[in-house]
């Protein structure tokens, strides 16, 4: 069963609508991808391109001889990797999705370059945005509430 589902970047220049037909993810850690999002890997959900509706569409750059991807130049949100000689999925990254609480991650891709200490961080300390002081005077004073 398909559901369309909604997306796109923080600051709302580029939205998207695409069906999906499950919740499954992975993980890339190549590269490519760690240098285009400065993180040590990205989340994607691979979506089929004829199923993705742009209320604006995304700018582009080519990021590689293989492939370019797709982002918000007002306020940098990666949204996509394409492949130039497109076939018939691109993905979407799982944080411009406005639920991306729901997809799960099924494999990683690329794990010659993973960084295996940040794979698992579950017993790190953690601290709330409301406990910490210095970020939630910040938030208080710019919106007069702590973010959702």
């Amino acid at each position: 069963m398909t559901e369309t589902v909604t997306g796109g970047c923080q600051c709302g220049r580029i939205r998207y609508h695409v069906e999906i037909e499950n919740d499954d993810a992975y993980l890339c850690h190549c590269r490519m991808c760690q240098r285009a999002t400065g993180g040590v890997s990205i989340a994607f959900k691979s979506v089929r391109i004829a199923t993705v509706t742009w209320e604006r569409e995304p700018d582009r750059y080519q990021s590689s001889p293989i492939a370019q991807r797709g982002f918000c130049a007002a306020c940098g949100t990666p949204l996509t990797f394409e492949f130039l000689e497109p076939g018939e999925t691109m993905d979407l990254t799982i944080g411009s999705f406005d639920d991306p609480s729901r997809f799960r991650p099924m494999h990683h891709f690329s794990p010659e370059t993973w960084h295996v200490a940040w794979l698992d961080t579950k017993d790190l300390p953690t601290t709330r945005v409301a406990d910490n002081p210095s970020t939630a005077d910040r938030w208080m004073k710019a919106l007069g509430k702590l973010p959702d």
